[in-house]
């Protein structure tokens, strides 16, 4: 084996001399041409930091040499060119860098060490609440409220801005944090300045939301992570991972007419999660890309959490350059990713040969069909034609109130004038309520679509599912289609560039006319800031215990997530959700009922109104300007009047003023210099019992705080009225918030409190029910150390690091699952907390755990790969089993030893 595998070339490009890093060594000993372009992009990373403390030869050689059927267990280190972050993960990950500089000065060092070494870009879109929606000031007043309930975040994040080399932040009202990725910060190529040299190399980065895989769409390697993982990436730590496996999508054929990429998006989605690629990297190749615009291909990168994997990436060919063109990248930079991609052999045309992949599916596009995604899991497609019957299913399961006879035509669900003719075939007490509201009375059923929204990342990046939804709104309109008085309505967009377009061909006003008036720039009802209904609406439903129903362009509708009110969410393409606000209610099948009723009393069917793919084109040809990009983003950082009138202090260290929104948090108090010893676990006791797909959204708090919470009882103890509560994403960089918030989900199942639902367990031995913030406070006093037991696929959903921090501060000290998502599994070592994995089929019923026992762990090394955990149960019996350690590198163990990532990474500066 070669004592270096670095080779450096100069690139000329544009009359600039740019040095690289090709595989010119490498590929004399190994058929690096096969390897996947996703592992190329890593071995670039590898070859260039080659002879830094975290890469060897040996390292690189591995990579070369991949077996796409082993097993991952080569550690490699990967070194992100940024760092993406949104604000409700972003705030608490600078919230935990200005600690962290009071603590380095308490351990002798100087503030400024604390301070990102590679760019850092954070997107303020997740604040955003559609409080006001329905009419043309909505945007107006929902902006107004976001700056005045989160004044002190943005004031904070405002002094960031100037205390932190290398951080910038977009101002709110901008978009999404991955459409602005997508549309503006990223590079395809990175070029910087080091030792006399220009170094070229691929732009690649880490996002604190587990939907940076959007930008995967455009040839840029980077995947969601968590905050703690993201922290220690800005202050130049590389990500430690296993060379994963790479499981290869091909595509061919093309989408068939009234098949939209959401319509694609999901299909993929529900094959690859079919096949499991939790860990693994997703690339898609094939004869179809060229039918996929870089907006389809972007769509379906968005998604990889939703199929579980840890990337979906697709490689830079002509598409990739056209659309940095029209998006507005300069003309050489557009040269440059072109010519450094061609000689690292990273350029996709059709002569490329075919990678070695791990797995392989394969996809005919023209057998895609219009779907939906849900009630509770985006995996869960539906074909629309299935829809109905599916719904007629969770009705029987779930609803209390469900009759056969409640099945009406969707005549009734047109005839908007009285109750008496809307509820003709029906009595309220089988499964309806009378509702009055804005001077129209009609009742609410079962199924009612009470929320329908075009929203979220995944989606408003593309001008065709867009113009399509634009469209589909002016055909219903001109037949006298008007959306269900009950249906909250709203449209917002992933960037101003949207709006640009809607206005431009006409099809903004349509939007309007049923409703859809724009509500804000940023990520609203996808993530839970799908503010308050109606008062009335949401009476009716307790009242009745309604099972109603959401549909959103979005790539999220877990439990709980939405709305609390609803229990039933779906997925589906903008034209739908627009079809489904004049439908009203999800117990129909738009495919042979129709919408509603023209002017004349004549059913309008979807088909009669649909859009065609030569319509769509259209409008987007006709509308969509580059010019639209290069004014939106010409001032990007810069912000309105009321983002530049927020003071901000010139300090390096933070003057932590009294405010709930941002608090010093307590991880750093107290810190030596040497990390304590591992200590074992005993006497532990069951904080939370959980059974298979808990997700962080059930872990780390999210959405809206109750009143009644602890996280509520909280802020009113301080003056807070919860007119002001604000969510819980908002208060992310208050730790005592959101300590009272974990595991505070209305959906939450924990076997602990049998029958409950929420943040309630058993505090043992007194057999107390109790919340689990109050229990965990309980134990805390008498220095008893917790678990969590859980089933399969345990954190799964988006990345929150406060999913892993929040149980940290509960006093949670390991947990033991079937499975964990990456993200999540990573998080908790990140934090401290020692995730276990059931071995042998082994779980919590076959072992007959009822979390009532007392655990002991012993204490684990860098070699453990298991330990038995011993359970004690309250009559004297023990069972012991075998658990494998799930801390699965080398530098994640010393994570772990040091109480968290962060911890490490604050020892080794202070050193």
């Amino acid at each position: 084996m070669a004592k270096s595998w670095q080779v450096s070339e100069s690139l000329e490009v544009a009359g600039k001399t740019y040095t690289i890093y090709p595989f010119t060594r490498l590929q004399e000993k190994y058929p690096v041409d096969k390897l996947p372009f996703s592992l190329k992009i890593l071995l670039e990373n590898l070859l260039r930091h080659e002879g830094e403390d975290f890469v060897s030869p040996s390292d690189i050689d591995a990579l070369a040499q991949w077996d796409p059927k082993a097993e991952p267990s080569q550690e490699i280190a990967f070194v992100p060119a940024r760092v993406v972050l949104q604000d409700f993960t972003g705030v608490p990950a600078i919230v935990d860098l200005a600690a962290m500089r009071d603590a380095v000065k308490q351990l002798g060092g100087k503030p400024e060490q604390i301070n990102p070494l590679s760019p850092v870009e954070l997107v303020i879109d997740h604040s955003v609440m559609v409080d006001h929606y329905g009419s043309a000031d909505s945007l107006g007043k929902n902006t107004a409220v976001e700056i005045e309930r989160n004044r002190e975040r943005y004031q904070f994040l405002r002094w960031g801005q100037k205390a932190f080399d290398n951080f910038k932040v977009v101002p709110p009202g901008t978009g999404i944090v991955h459409q602005v990725n997508l549309e503006y910060l990223a590079r395809g190529v990175f070029s910087v300045d080091k030792d006399g040299k220009r170094l070229a190399y691929p732009d690649t980065l880490v996002g604190t939301d587990s939907h940076t895989t959007m930008i995967n769409g455009l040839g840029v390697l980077g995947w969601g992570v968590g905050g703690i993982e993201a922290e220690a990436a800005m202050l130049g730590q590389p990500i430690s991972m296993l060379i994963p496996q790479v499981v290869g999508f091909k595509f061919t054929g093309k989408l068939p007419e009234g098949a939209t990429a959401t319509d694609l998006v999901l299909t993929v989605t529900q094959k690859l999660r079919n096949l499991g690629v939790v860990g693994k990297f997703v690339e898609f190749f094939g004869p179809g890309l060229k039918n996929l615009t870089l907006a389809d291909r972007a769509t379906i990168g968005n998604m990889a959490p939703e199929y579980g994997a840890t990337c979906g990436i697709f490689p830079v060919d002509q598409q990739t350059l056209d659309y940095l063109t029209f998006t507005g990248r300069s003309k050489d930079q557009v040269a440059l990713v072109k010519a450094y991609m061609e000689a690292m052999g990273l350029w996709h045309d059709d002569n490329t040969p075919e990678a070695e992949y791990s797995d392989l599916l394969t996809l005919d596009l023209g057998k895609v069909e219009p779907s939906l995604a849900g009630p509770k899991r985006p995996q869960d497609r539906i074909a629309l034609k299935q829809a109905k019957s599916s719904f007629h299913k969770l009705l029987e399961e779930q609803s209390e109130h469900y009759r056969n006879t409640i099945a009406t035509t969707a005549a009734d669900f047109a005839a908007e004038g009285g109750s008496a003719a809307v509820g003709a075939q029906v009595e309220p007490e089988q499964g309806a309520v009378e509702v009055s509201y804005q001077g129209k009375d009609f009742l609410l059923r079962e199924g009612a679509v009470v929320i329908a929204a075009i929203t979220s990342c995944t989606n408003t990046s593309n001008p065709a599912v867009l113009m399509a939804a634009g469209l589909l709104a002016r055909n219903a309109r001109a037949r006298g289609l008007v959306s269900k008085p009950w249906v909250k309505t709203s449209l917002a967009p992933g960037s101003k560039v949207v709006t640009d377009y809607l206005v431009k061909a006409g099809l903004l006003e349509d939007l309007e006319a049923l409703g859809f008036y724009l509500v804000g720039y940023g990520c609203t009802t996808c993530i839970g800031n799908s503010g308050p209904l109606p008062d009335e609406i949401g009476h009716a439903i307790h009242k009745g215990n309604l099972l109603v129903t959401s549909v959103l362009s979005g790539n999220r509708n877990f439990e709980g997530r939405i709305h609390p009110d609803v229990k039933a969410n779906y997925l589906a393409s903008p034209p739908l959700v627009v079809a489904y606000a004049l439908a009203g209610n999800m117990n129909m099948d738009l495919n042979k009922e129709p919408l509603g009723l023209d002017k004349n009393g004549e059913p309008v069917y979807l088909k009669e109104i649909w859009p065609s793919g030569q319509d769509i084109q259209k409008a987007i040809t006709d509308n969509l300007e580059p010019a639209m990009f290069s004014d939106k983003y010409a001032d990007v950082f810069s912000g309105d009047d009321d983002w530049r009138s927020l003071p901000a202090d010139d300090s390096q260290l933070y003057n932590w003023p009294e405010s709930d929104y941002v608090r010093k948090p307590p991880f750093f108090e107290g810190i030596q210099k040497e990390a304590a010893e591992v200590e074992a676990i005993e006497g532990g006791r069951c904080l939370v019992k959980v059974g298979d797909s808990i997700t962080t959204d059930h872990i780390s708090p999210a959405g809206a705080i109750m009143p009644d919470s602890p996280a509520g009882k909280y802020l009113q103890e301080r003056g807070v009225s919860p007119k002001d509560f604000n969510s819980y994403g908002s208060r992310r960089g208050n730790h005592e918030v959101m300590m009272r918030g974990t595991f505070a989900n209305v959906r939450l199942k924990n076997q602990m409190a049998p029958g409950t639902e929420g943040s309630w367990t058993t505090f043992l031995p007194e057999d107390e029910v109790m919340s689990i913030y109050d229990a965990a406070e309980h134990y805390r006093k008498t220095g008893t150390p917790l678990i969590v037991l859980a089933g399969k696929e345990y954190g799964s959903g988006s990345s929150r690091d406060w999913a892993a921090k929040g149980p940290s501060l509960l006093g949670v000290r390991a947990a033991i699952a079937e499975s964990y998502e990456r993200i999540h599994r990573s998080n908790l070592v990140g934090m401290g907390i020692l995730p276990l994995q059931f071995t042998g089929g082994d779980s919590v019923e076959s072992l007959g755990l009822t979390g009532r026992e007392h655990f002991d762990i012993p204490k684990v090394d860098p070699d453990s790969k298991t330990v038995t955990v011993s359970a004690k149960k309250e009559g004297g019996d023990t069972i012991t089993f075998e658990a494998k350690v799930r801390i699965d590198t080398p530098n994640e163990f010393n994570y772990f030893r040091n109480g968290g990532i962060l911890h490490y990474v604050l020892r080794k500066l202070a050193e």
